[in-house]
């Protein structure tokens, strides 16, 4: 059971990996585009916001599967990855409410109020300047250890398919492009090993 586990996260890792490595392939030959993606065990979704067409997709997993085989494992990181936003909010977070909560102990409050809040306020926004600051080479790092893998090993892809847009492409749609009336395409990679 554990073994199987590992084998599932194992290839949840390599694909994420591909997908950032085929962003970084898109990135590379086109521009005025956002891409968002997920990466599961049998491979992984790529939305792209912008003129990208289905022949330029599966060019860029080709030539992304093709430079991670031969050594380019630097291509699974990405600057704009989940792990690097999540670990970004989550030291911002942090790093402020350490501040608030040092300034409650300084004027050994029992729960926060204006005096806490006011006083802290400053420590609190440098805090969160600093950790801002440091949660993106954090990020780049916990990615690269955890989140993906840029050792392929024996994965292959199966198929690069256009599925239809789901309503969480439509979301991040408003998300990544706002006001922008960019073409929305979805797609589908399958891999094995």
């Amino acid at each position: 059971m554990i073994d199987q586990i590992r084998y599932q996260l194992g290839r949840i890792r390599r694909n994420h990996g591909l997908e950032h490595a085929t962003i970084h392939m898109l990135s590379e030959n086109h521009k005025n585009f956002s891409a968002q993606g997920n990466s599961n065990h049998r491979g992984f979704s790529l939305n792209i916001y912008g003129d990208i067409g289905e022949e330029d997709v599966a060019a860029a997993v080709a030539e992304a599967h093709r430079r991670m085989k031969g050594g380019e494992a630097h291509l699974a990181v990405h600057p704009n990855c989940g792990t690097v936003l999540l670990t970004t909010a989550a030291m911002g977070a942090l790093a402020s409410q350490s501040a608030f909560s040092l300034e409650q102990r300084r004027q050994r409050r029992s729960r926060m109020d204006l005096s806490v809040f006011f006083n802290g306020l400053p420590a609190a926004i440098l805090a969160g300047v600093l950790s801002l600051i440091l949660s993106k080479p954090v990020g780049l790092a916990l990615q690269e250890k955890f989140t993906t893998d840029g050792n392929l090993g024996d994965l292959e892809v199966v198929s690069v398919r256009k599925v239809g847009a789901s309503p969480v492409t439509r979301l991040f749609q408003l998300l990544l492009t706002p006001g922008k009336d960019l073409k929305v395409s979805s797609y589908r990679i399958e891999t094995r090993d």
